[in-house]
């Protein structure tokens, strides 16, 4: 659960606030029909406005014309106090079935009001933490209602059924700014990458600590550039001793990380540009595809082009660079001198060229 269906939620309790107001004016009886008045005519409203049936401003009227027609019958208001309790028992059913259940109930009703969400596991750990603190601030505050409609005065009663849920929340969503807040903080002189999704789709950001934590799996985009020359030998670069990944071996000619914002020929272009001078060049697509190692996930867009134009290598991000004949590439495989990403991509580029 989140903010916006909170938002969703307040419609449905207004005719609950009409009912306490008509109450300490008119009384009980008069409360109670002035109340399914507006709940009725709200429903209306909606209806014609936006063309939908909105189920949770029926369940709120109806429950509220049972609990409060028992509490006329009865003489005994203790059914009506506890209407607010049975609403939030319902959503609380919810929350628990998304949690624990088969079935994500909340994404599902997201999705049918904010299209096709997909989440990656960063995100969907951290909607089952948001829904675990929303399970149990939505169960204290019914044990709350429950009290108070029992034991309390009426005016105790009407602020705990009703502001105090949106106070309870407020704190909530506060934490979670402030929260947010010194996380970015913490990483604003990080470089950030883009989270993608398997088609490359732009669904978050994150910084390159946590993408490469081993933990977080989250897919952010990558260019690889095989660089062969007329003779059809295939550049390669050491990679520094001082690189967190893979230091010391050889790999593709050209690989790096898609800043934030910025579009895969951008990044193409300014890695070919930073690591071995190249100006000029033709890129030739190859594949995309998802690379996993034990440090992170990457979704790889992979380029091959024929130059005659010698490379430049930058020694701050390269130890030396050479040509190799396919030959003594293929002699060396399996032998632990070339990055296992290579390896995989290699037998890629042939079958491309």
């Amino acid at each position: 659960m989140n903010l916006s269906v909170l938002k969703k939620m307040l419609p449905g309790l207004i005719p609950l606030f009409i009912f306490i107001l008509a109450d300490e004016i008119w009384g009980t009886e008069v409360g109670l029909y002035v109340a399914l008045g507006f709940g009725v005519a709200e429903f209306l409203f909606y209806f014609i406005r936006d063309k939908i049936i909105d189920k949770f401003i029926l369940l709120d009227t109806a429950l509220l014309l049972l609990m409060g027609g028992i509490s006329i019958v009865l003489e005994n208001d203790i059914f009506f106090k506890i209407k607010p309790a049975l609403i939030e028992g319902i959503l609380l059913a919810v929350i628990a079935f998304s949690i624990w259940g088969p079935k994500n109930l909340i994404m599902t009703m997201s999705q049918r009001y904010m299209g096709e969400i997909h989440l990656d596991a960063e995100q969907e750990k951290m909607m089952r933490y948001n829904m675990l603190a929303m399970f149990w601030i939505t169960a204290s505050h019914i044990i709350l209602v429950l009290f108070s409609a029992a034991y309390m005065s009426k005016e105790a009663w009407v602020f705990i059924s009703g502001v105090l849920l949106y106070i309870f929340y407020g704190v909530y969503f506060a934490f979670l700014f402030l929260k947010t807040r010194l996380r970015n903080r913490r990483f604003k002189n990080e470089e950030w990458f883009p989270v993608v999704n398997n088609e490359g789709m732009i669904i978050g950001k994150a910084p390159r600590s946590i993408c490469h934590n081993g933990r977080s799996r989250l897919l952010h985009p990558v260019i690889h550039l095989h660089l062969f020359n007329r003779s059809g030998k295939l550049f390669l670069q050491k990679r520094s001793v001082n690189k967190d990944i893979q230091p010391g071996k050889w790999d593709t000619s050209v690989g790096g990380h898609v800043d934030l914002g910025e579009k895969i020929e951008e990044a193409l272009a300014r890695e070919v540009r930073e690591e071995i001078g190249l100006e000029y060049f033709k890129p030739q697509f190859i594949g995309r595809y998802v690379w996993e190692s034990s440090r992170e996930r990457e979704l790889v867009h992979s380029f091959f082009t024929i130059s005659e134009e010698v490379p430049a290598i930058n020694n701050k991000e390269i130890e030396e660079g050479k040509f190799w004949s396919l030959k003594e590439i293929n002699d060396n495989i399996g032998k632990d001198i070339f990055t296992p990403n290579f390896e995989h991509e290699f037998l890629k580029v042939l079958k491309k060229r």
